[in-house]
């Protein structure tokens, strides 16, 4: 960053000069680009702006209308500031004129009451500008060095927007073009992001990257190929660095970049909610509020409303973020208020989690229903769970935790129900709660061990014959369609089960027993 006056005064060679400001006091923050030694008054046409004009006086008219078009020249070009040498032209002071059109201009002049040496204050000011020059340099090469690393890494949205708050040492936010968080760090969140939406919409700069005065915001837009999708924001308060600029400028490029070598994965949007989701169930913020701050800058309010958690996955296995789009896109036309995202992407218990807000007095069943339906009939081979209805931010984990525990039992039922609530589970559900106890793992083995043993020695598939004989209702004939065999194939098969097993089935209760430990050998096994 280029020195100010300010700073030029402070610095030896000057000081020895016992410098005294006279005139423009209140402008010495000018920013000093050069240093030009001048002794004629028709210098101004060859200056460029910034520069610090240093002049004994010896060559200055005497009428003081001269002297105002000389101070109104080195103001219009937009010199930094004027420096005179007293002793050879002027013996204690510069003349009244002088002085009262600088401070006319705005134009700060200094007096030197010892004779300096020009030669060192050029030397020592120009040693600074370039030892300056060289840091901004440095500074810039580190900031692409380390978003180039992102870059590179893959870096999240988040981590991007965390590295620019680090950096920066101001709160940063980054938003779609419907002005939604998208991310945010460093701050206060509920006192950042309040009343968000309408802050933002009063903001806009007329450049790409600009600097609001009123907000003290510096924004950017955010996007590639003429495709704006957002814009990042640093919340600064004062009137930006060139390297805060640099900051803003290198971090939209890569979140630009990012988005575009990543097409595929989950928006942005769905990044968002997901955070917040995750937030919640990992006791992330020592203050709920902090959630509901960030929720309500997304357009979904959490205080004062009703809350449940929701979980989905689809039946078979399938693409989870066109589910999430999906679902998100059913609550909207719903309209019903959610944050939907993706949780644990690529493990074991990936699902799609959704955080419903209903006003005080709305019917959850039905906006579940009507939710859950335009979903099935996007995505038919789904499994939805949901928890119970909390009335507080802090309570939500444990909606989403119940749902989660009714969507592990549903998914290895039909799915053929809209959605599941833990009422709805019944024996399946309690024998789900019970898979750890010894007992019922006792209970499985006693069952259906020779069953499982002779299909795990021969690879035969009668575990599964006998769960359709029972699911059936002990239906033969339904049942040997479901099994794609023959009557007298699928016969075969029972008559064979019950050889192995040493049991009747004809017998209900036999066949309740086996039954039973067909469920609860589903619930053991992942």
């Amino acid at each position: 960053m280029l020195p100010t006056v300010a700073d030029v005064l402070r610095l030896d060679a000057v000081r020895r000069g016992q410098p005294r400001v006279v005139a423009g006091a209140d402008r010495t923050g000018n920013r000093v680009r050069w240093v030009h030694v001048a002794e004629v008054t028709d210098i101004a046409h060859l200056l460029h702006g910034g520069e610090l004009v240093l002049t004994t006086g010896i060559a200055l008219p005497d009428e003081p209308d001269r002297l105002r078009a000389y101070i109104g020249e080195l103001a219009d070009v937009g010199v930094s500031g004027l420096m005179i040498e007293l002793g050879r032209r002027y013996a204690t002071a510069p003349p009244p004129a002088l002085v009262a059109a600088a401070e006319d201009h705005r134009l700060p002049v200094v007096v030197f009451t010892h004779e300096p040496a020009f030669v060192d204050i050029t030397e020592a000011v120009h040693a600074r500008i370039v030892q300056d020059q060289f840091a901004e340099l440095r500074a810039s090469e580190r900031l692409h060095e380390m978003f180039t690393q992102l870059s590179v890494e893959g870096a999240s949205t988040d981590e991007v927007v965390r590295q620019v708050a680090s950096l920066g040492g101001h709160p940063v936010v980054l938003e779609n073009l419907t002005h939604q968080v998208l991310a945010t760090a460093g701050g206060d969140p509920a006192e950042l992001l309040s009343a968000w939406e309408t802050r933002s919409r009063a903001v806009r700069p007329t450049d790409r990257t600009g600097y609001d005065a009123t907000s003290g915001w510096l924004v950017t837009m955010v996007g590639a190929r003429g495709e704006d999708w957002g814009r990042l924001i640093i919340v600064l308060g004062a009137a930006p660095t060139p390297r805060e600029t640099a900051l803003i400028e290198r971090a939209a490029t890569t979140l630009a970049l990012g988005r575009l070598l990543d097409r595929h994965a989950e928006g942005l949007e769905r990044q968002a909610h997901g955070t917040i989701i995750a937030g919640l169930l990992a006791h992330a913020y020592s203050d709920p509020q902090e959630a509901a701050a960030r929720a309500r800058a997304l357009g979904v309010p959490l205080s004062g409303r009703r809350l449940l958690g929701a979980v989905l996955r689809p039946h078979g296995g399938g693409e989870l973020a066109q589910l999430a789009e999906t679902a998100a896109a059913a609550c909207k036309d719903a309209r019903l208020a959610a944050l939907v995202g993706i949780l644990d992407a690529g493990g074991p218990k990936a699902r799609v989690s959704v955080l419903v807000s209903l006003p005080a007095r709305a019917d959850a069943d039905a906006a579940l229903t009507d939710a859950a339906t335009r979903i099935r009939r996007q995505c038919a081979d789904v499994v939805i769970a949901v928890g119970s209805v909390v009335e507080s931010v802090r309570d939500v984990r444990r909606s989403f935790l119940e749902a989660e525990q009714v969507l592990d039992v549903a998914a290895h039922g039909d799915g053929d129900r809209l959605y599941y609530r833990l009422p709805d589970l019944r024996l399946r559900g309690l024998l789900h709660l019970l898979r750890d106890d010894a007992r019922v793992q006792t209970f499985v083995e006693r069952e259906l061990g020779p069953l499982l043993r002779y299909d795990a020695a021969r690879g035969t598939d009668l575990t599964r014959i006998l769960e359709l004989y029972l699911r059936s209702g002990r239906n033969k004939a339904v049942a040997s369609q479901r099994a794609h065999l023959s009557r007298p194939a699928f016969y075969e098969r029972l008559r064979r089960i019950e050889r192995i097993q040493d049991a009747d089935l004809d017998d209900v209760e036999t066949c309740v027993s086996l039954h039973v430990a067909l469920l609860a050998l589903q619930s053991l096994r992942p």
